[in-house]
This record gives C-alpha cells, sequence and structure tokens, in this order.
C-alpha cells in the first residue's frame, strides 16, 4: 500500500471513529442530561486521541465529531420524526433501544446536512458501526431505515 492510500484509509478511519464518538456521546447525553457542548468538550479533552485506563483512543475527526454531536441534539425533534415515521407501525422512537435509536440519529443529521458524504457511504459506514454494538437483527434495521430516509432526502443519489 503507498503512502497516498495510507492516508486516505486514515483520513476514513478517522471519520469512522468521529461517527463512533459521536454516537457515544449522544447516548451519554441521553443519561446525564448535560448540556451538548459539555458533553463534546469533555469527550475532546479526556477520550478523543487519550489514554484512559491503560487503553489508548485513536484520534477522530474532531470537526465531525462536533458538528455530528452539537447539531443532532439542535435538530433531535426533526430527526426523530425522520425515523419514527419510517419505522415498523410496532415500533416508535421511544421503544428502540438508545444506542439505536443515537446511531440512527447521527446518520439521519449526516443526510440532512453533510451533503459532502454520498448517502450510500453513510449507509454503509453506520451499519457498519451497528455491528460493533449488535450481533442480532440492529444492522439489518438500521439499513431499512437509513435507505428509506436517504431515498427520501437524497432523491438525486439514487436514480
Amino acid at each position: 500500500m503507498n503512502a497516498r492510500n495510507e492516508k486516505r484509509g486514515d483520513k476514513h478511519s478517522r471519520r469512522t471513529l468521529a461517527r463512533l464518538n459521536a454516537v457515544q456521546a449522544l447516548y451519554q447525553m441521553e443519561h446525564d442530561n448535560k448540556p451538548p457542548q459539555e458533553v463534546v468538550e469533555e469527550f475532546l479533552l479526556h477520550r478523543v486521541g487519550k489514554e484512559l485506563d491503560g487503553d489508548q483512543f485513536k484520534d477522530s475527526d474532531k470537526p465531525l465529531f462536533e458538528d455530528i454531536v452539537l447539531n443532532t441534539k439542535a435538530r433531535q425533534e426533526e430527526i426523530d420524526k425522520l425515523i419514527g415515521d419510517r419505522l415498523e407501525k410496532d415500533r416508535t422512537t421511544e421503544r428502540l433501544e438508545v444506542v439505536l435509536l443515537c446511531l440512527l440519529r447521527a446518520a439521519t443529521y449526516e443526510f440532512l446536512a453533510r451533503v459532502d458524504m454520498p448517502a450510500k457511504v453513510l449507509i454503509k459506514e453506520y451499519i457498519g458501526l451497528a455491528r460493533t454494538f449488535f450481533t442480532g437483527k440492529e444492522p439489518a434495521l438500521v439499513n431499512g431505515v437509513l435507505d428509506k430516509i436517504a431515498k427520501e432526502l437524497r432523491t438525486g443519489e439514487f436514480d
């Protein structure tokens, strides 16, 4: 692998880590009731790229992490409606496992605002993240919900 590919892979992994960190921060906000900016600062100071309890955390795309966390939270009502409208009839956002909901929220925010990232790439990325948290049917649910949202919000990408 040449240096250019290594850099590209590194950039990709930094974005993946930013998304993973964002899901974790959104999850923390569901339990701690801290303001989003405080949670972002805590993650940036104590987790992202730091050593914690003997584990070295890799650095991530910090601006992407901050954008996802702050703006997902700011647009949560709109995002939850988009997610809720695409769940099967017997499911609601309130009944989803919290990590799963946070993951869907982060991805939906990116569909809405991060048009620099192709929808198919985002879907693949968030399915991969779902697999880091879940071993059951949740990644398939993520795929189905995100596919429906992406096709509505990014119609031009699926023609």
